[in-house]
This record gives structure tokens, C-alpha cells and sequence, in this order.
């Protein structure tokens, strides 16, 4: 059997792991191991933060929303039931859109809920 040299392969897996890392700092850019390594948990992160952001948008949702019912004489906690009790089936983020961009909007459907 012939003899296989692997050198184009190594070199094309080597090239394409340190464009991936290109911009990181110290070895994790130019050593092949510790840019692997690198890789790897920066995907790990990349996965987990992705799931955390959704909680992180939510809370600042609630805490626009909570300072602009708090304006208005209303708790947050108070708030949210009324709305189910009403049927009005907005989600925090649009209310909290509401509250940011159209106060008006949001003041009438304080009134409706009150």
C-alpha cells in the first residue's frame, strides 16, 4: 500500500480552526490547541446564552412596563391579572413597546383595564 501524507488535509483543518478564532486574544488566535479549545466553549456559551437571553429581554420588559404603570397609580403585579381577567391578550413585550413608543395607547388600555 502507498504511503498517504496528510499534510494538505492538516493544514486546510488547521486554517479553517484559526480563521474561526481570528480576533480572540493571546495564544487562543495562533496555537491550534488552544484555539480548539477556544472554539468549543465559545459554542457551549454561545448556546446557553442564546437561552438566557429571552429571560434578560422579558425582565427589562417588565421593568419598563413596571415604571410606567407606577405613574400611573398601578402596581405590575396588580396589572397583568387585570388584563387576563379583561381577555386582552397583549404580551409584555408589545406592552412594554406600548409604554416605550405610544403612552397614549398604553393609558387607554390602563383605562379599559381599571
Amino acid at each position: 500500500m502507498t504511503r498517504v501524507k496528510k499534510g494538505v488535509n492538516a493544514l486546510k483543518s488547521r486554517r479553517n480552526i484559526l480563521k474561526k478564532v481570528k480576533g480572540y486574544r493571546h495564544g487562543r488566535s495562533t496555537k491550534e490547541r488552544q484555539a480548539n479549545e477556544a472554539i468549543s466553549h465559545a459554542g457551549a456559551y454561545s448556546f446557553a446564552h442564546r437561552k438566557d437571553k429571552k429571560g434578560d429581554f422579558r425582565r427589562l420588559w417588565n421593568v419598563r412596563l413596571s415604571a410606567v404603570l407606577k405613574e400611573n397609580g398601578l402596581s405590575y403585579s396588580k396589572f397583568i391579572p387585570l388584563l387576563k381577567k379583561r381577555n386582552i391578550a397583549l404580551d409584555r413585550k408589545i406592552l412594554a413597546h406600548l409604554a416605550d413608543k405610544h403612552p397614549k395607547t398604553l393609558l387607554k388600555i390602563l383605562e379599559t383595564v381599571k
